[in-house]
Order: structure tokens, then sequence, then C-alpha cells
């Protein structure tokens, strides 16, 4: 037998009816054939292992000592096959594979944890890859297809894709909880532009959104120290480096635990949505659609 010889799943399959059932009339009965091109099959299989697989006897046919090594590694075969099917199955009907999700820091801080565990549990055998990044990286990502889902501020350019909307969420002034800011009920943004600040990261929504409203008042924001992360900037604040501005839900859970306090900013601006992006929303695959759905409260 030469190396790399290549063997017909058909023929195998032939082959273990006819070991099964100890005739060749009874497995071409049972696939639907004629004998004769059963017994073709096994000639052929024959030739290519170079020994017989079978002893033809007036009753029917018995197995060689090559015949049952074969039949082991046809029903092998056969059950690789089967898993290999079934697994392949599994990722084109959205059961199995993985998800490559970017999303910015108010999602991730704010409502992606409780929605991904309930995605998660409902799919065990999906992945979600998540990597956080600034709305704008969010959208050249999703455009250059390295992700298939992103999350990001609504005041971010997003032509050209498929938008669904997701949450709001809402923009709050942040102190240590002894300012004298934290005694008020509301705050202005022309209240707090004198203050020193605690700033995210150049290209932050949040932040591109917050001096541009300063500049509409003929102000501009006077940034202290700026950090790349909600955490870091809570931590700032903490140590008196400045006030800052940053959503609801990244601000409340950890109120009691960083003696912060935080002030509603009465501003219309500071209800933003967070929406969902992909390149095409019909072309997605079925493991991304179920993400969507869940995301969007639609799952099931």
């Amino acid at each position: 037998m030469a190396g790399g010889t290549r063997y017909d799943l058909v023929s195998l399959a032939l082959f273990r009816s006819v070991a099964s059932g100890g005739s060749i009339a009874q497995a071409a009965s049972l696939h639907g054939l004629v004998p004769s091109a059963v017994s073709k099959r096994i000639a052929d299989l024959e030739a290519l292992v170079g020994v017989p697989l079978l002893n033809r006897h007036r009753r029917g046919v018995e197995l060689t000592p090559a015949g049952r090594d074969l039949l082991r590694h046809a029903e092998a075969l056969r059950d690789a096959v089967d898993r290999m099917e079934a697994e392949m199955g599994a990722h084109a009907t959205g059961r199995r594979g993985a998800i490559r999700v970017a999303a910015n820091s108010s999602a991730i801080s704010q409502f992606l944890p409780e929605d991904l565990a309930e995605f998660v549990t409902a799919h065990p055998d999906l992945t979600v890859n998540l990597a956080e990044m600034t709305s704008v990286e969010v959208i050249e990502a999703v455009r250059a297809g390295r992700v298939d889902l992103g999350i990001f501020s609504g005041l971010t350019d997003a032509a050209g894709l498929s938008i669904l909307p997701y949450r709001r969420d809402t923009l709050v002034v942040v102190m240590p909880a002894d300012h004298p800011l934290a005694r008020n009920r509301v705050l202005r943004l022309e209240d707090v532009v004198g203050e020193p600040f605690v700033a995210l990261q150049a290209g932050s929504s949040i932040q591109t959104w917050i001096e541009r409203w300063a500049e509409e008042l003929g102000a501009r924001i006077r940034t202290q120290v700026a950090v790349q992360s909600f955490d870091g900037v809570r931590r700032m604040v903490q140590a008196r480096l400045g006030i800052a501005v940053l959503p609801f839900g990244a601000v409340e859970p950890y109120l009691d635990a960083t003696r912060l306090a935080m002030v509603p900013l009465d501003e219309p601006w500071a209800t933003r949505d967070l929406l969902l992006a992909v390149r095409d929303l019909a072309a997605v695959s079925p493991q991304t659609a179920a993400l969507i759905a869940t995301l969007r409260g639609q799952a099931g």
C-alpha cells in the first residue's frame, strides 16, 4: 500500500455493513445498490490495502484478520465523522463558536456583565471575546471587520453600519463626599467648569462631549489628571485631585466604599444612548444574532 492512500467513506460504510450482516447481498439491499456494485467497492478496498479483507463462502462472508483490523478503524472513523458533523452543525446553527465584541467603558462598567452572564448561561458552548475600546475605536473595529459586534456611544459617527438601540446611561458629577458641590441636588455644567477635573483618556466619548459643551459656554475644562478607566477616575477623585463626570452606573455602586458623592448633571445632553453596531445586520452569524437578541432583551 502506497503512503498517503485515500480511503473512500462510502466504501468504508459498505464494508461495515458487509461485516455487520455477513452478506454482500444484504449490505447491497440496505444501501439500495446491486450486489455487484458492493462487491466492486470491497474489491477496490482490498486492492488498496493489498490483502484480502473477506473470506467468501456459500453462506456469506467472514472477515480476515486484516478485515477485522480495518473494521475497527472504519468504526472509529465513522464515530469521528459523526462528531465532526455534530460540531459543525452546532457552529452553523449558532450553538457553538466565538463572538468578537468591542465595547466602550460605559457599557462594560454598567450593563454588559449581567447581560453576558445571561447569555453564556443560555449558550455555554459559545465564547465571547470582549475588548474594551473608546467608542471611536469600536466603530473602527466594526468597519474593519476585526469584531463581530460593537457597543458604543450614540454620539459617535457610525455612518454605513447597521445600528440597533441597546441602553441609555445618565451622566453625573462625582466628587469627594465632603466637597462643597456635594450639597447640591443637581448641577449644571456651568457650575463645575471652574473646578479641576479628573478626565478620561483622549478619544473618550464622555470627555469629548463634556469639552464640546464647555466650549458652548465659552469655557474650557481644566484637566488636572487624565486616566484611562472609570476605576482610575474614581480613585483620583477620592484622592482629591479633582471632580469628574461619569455615568451613573459607574459611580453609584461604589459610593459607600469610596467616600464619594454624586450629583445629577442637569443638562439635556446628560442622557446618552448606547448603541449596537454590526457591518450588516442581514449577514451576521447565528452566534452574533443570538447575542444581539440577549442584549436587546429578545432572547428565547
